[in-house]
């Protein structure tokens, strides 16, 4: 039995529900990722959870949904062993999967209606890859894309939701994300005596066990140069409000690395974190 996982933003919805009953109804099992609201969501978190998905093979297909299929295809062909094809008609569809190999299917829910959109996908699931000639065109696709290795740093203390949204960006820009932490005698020097909270071994397993994260390393230096360097990354990624030119000049990093900047995420902070726990206590 075929595995499909669907997902789509706010413009498709409605026709992500039709198709999710229409394709268990075929006995397909079937994953909905969402969401299930109206409101307002951004397309690109969706789509990267799905192809995250798709790229591990824990799902045969995937179908993503929105108001062109244009945002959904080129977010989740930044993974390496997905190839999403945008369908907008049916003469298409089933050259996706023969020609191609597509294990996605990018769909408009404002371009196609809801029965166009059932044989669309009734066609792109059924038609075989048709192996042949297209198997060397499809292997070329795949060896297009570099395996990447990125690399973020930081203490990672007490986890809180800028510190996910940080890590979850930064496994974007590659293959492999490399984290290093602190060790516990770096952060006292950088933060004091009362800190860390826990320990070098307990924060490397706590963030370890997080999905996009591949290894993690812990560091003695309070500068990162000499384990980044060592790890050899095509990406840095790093948190705050500097650019990325501040950054290399400042920390710094060749020039034939790419640099990216989550920026802030305000009131989230693992000061802000101890305080109010120490507040508690008063």
């Amino acid at each position: 039995m075929k595995t499909i996982v669907l997902a789509a933003d706010h413009n498709g919805v409605e026709l992500k529900k039709v198709l999710y009953e229409y394709l268990k109804d075929k006995g397909y099992s079937c994953i909905d990722l969402g969401p299930d609201g109206s409101n307002s969501v951004d397309y690109t978190d969706y789509a990267y959870q799905l192809g995250s998905i798709v790229d591990k093979k824990d799902a045969d297909f995937g179908i993503l949904i929105c108001g062109t299929g244009v945002g959904m295809s080129i977010a989740v062909n930044r993974f390496k062993n997905v190839r999403g094809s945008l369908v907008h008609n049916l003469e298409t569809a089933p050259l996706t999967r023969e020609h191609n190999d597509s294990n996605v299917i990018c769909l408009g829910s404002w371009i196609t209606t809801e029965k166009q959109s059932l044989q669309i996908v009734d066609s792109w699931i059924s038609t075989p890859f048709g192996e042949g000639r297209h198997v060397k065109r499809v292997e070329k696709i795949s060896e297009q894309k570099p395996n990447k290795i990125v690399f973020t740093n930081g203490c990672f203390d007490i986890l809180h939701t800028g510190h996910i949204g940080l890590l979850q960006f930064a496994k974007r820009f590659g293959d492999r994300l490399i984290v290093a932490i602190n060790s516990d005698d770096s952060i006292k020097e950088l933060k004091g005596n009362e800190r860390p909270i826990n320990s070098e071994n307990d924060r490397k397993a706590v963030i370890q066990a997080i999905d996009c994260v591949d290894e993690v390393v812990i560091f003695d230096d309070i500068n990162p140069k000499v384990i980044r360097e060592s790890v050899n990354p095509d990406v840095v990624v790093r948190g705050g409000e500097f650019t990325a030119d501040e950054i290399r000049e400042r920390d710094d990093i060749n020039d034939d690395v790419i640099i990216k900047i989550f920026p802030i995420v305000t009131d989230k902070s693992t000061t802000d974190v101890i305080e109010k726990i120490k507040g508690y206590n008063d």
